[in-house]
């Protein structure tokens, strides 16, 4: 029969292919796939495929290899997976439950914390003023310092206004907690109303921005100074937003 559809299975480190007549044959794992794989486990943290590229043989196809390796992994307890526009190896996400009794729960945040996360996410670059537009309620200094602390969030630069207000925007550490590969793979609309976050009675032209990843300031924004910031905690005696 014409086209038949390859079977594929990996024993050890080979690729050992079968056609439906029964024929086998043997595809050698290349050097530089074995090396992209020890480079992955060993990593303490997600690396990018020009970081990898760098250990690689000049002239490797890292991205073809990725997807080869990816591949291999996707019905095993360990997947590779791209987040933030890096890879790592993880826990298949079907067997997370295995290592819940690992997981240490440090802090609950609080609404008013999740609202401002939310508002940073979709609505970055954006300074404090305009969260509390958005949210109609006046956001405390200690709401933004959890999120500070979390690595979630982080100061992008001074708005180019009056006052100077700092801008905030996002990390690479939110994209990597939340498994998003960019920020363009934040729920949109119908996902968001789907879930039942969002009233389906909403206004006529209700959207939700799509924020950008890149990292540079925009026009409006200008770097900060570092010498005149205060990134301490809110005091103590400061109340908390319920």
């Amino acid at each position: 029969m014409a086209n038949v559809a390859e079977m594929r299975v990996i024993v050890g480190d080979r690729d050992i292919g079968a056609t439906a007549s029964g024929e086998r044959r043997e595809v050698p794992r290349t050097e530089e796939l074995r090396i992209l794989e020890a480079l992955l486990f060993a990593a303490e943290e997600p690396l990018d495929e020009k970081a990898l590229a760098a250990r690689l043989p000049v002239g490797t196809d890292v991205r073809t290899l990725l997807l080869r390796l990816q591949e291999e992994y996707a019905p095993r307890g360990v997947n590779l997976v791209r987040v933030g526009g890096k890879w790592s190896l993880r826990t298949a996400g079907d067997l997370a439950w295995l290592l819940t009794r690992e997981s240490v729960v440090t802090k609950k945040l609080s609404r008013a914390a999740i609202e401002t996360l939310a508002i940073v996410a979709y609505h970055q670059p954006v300074t404090r003023a305009e969260i509390e537009e958005i949210r109609g309620v006046t956001t405390s200094k200690g709401t933004l310092d959890v999120l500070l602390e979390t690595g979630w969030v982080r100061l992008r630069g001074r708005r180019k206004a009056p006052g100077r207000p700092v801008t905030y925007g996002t990390t690479e550490t939110f994209l990597s907690h939340f498994g998003l590969d960019a920020l363009s793979d934040l729920p949109g609309l119908d996902e968001l109303k789907g879930a039942g976050l969002l009233d389906n009675a909403l206004p006529v032209g209700f959207g939700v921005p799509l924020p950008s990843d890149d990292p540079a300031l925009r026009e409006d924004e200008e770097p900060l100074e570092p010498e005149r910031l205060d990134l301490g905690l809110a005091p103590a005696a400061e109340q908390a937003e319920e």
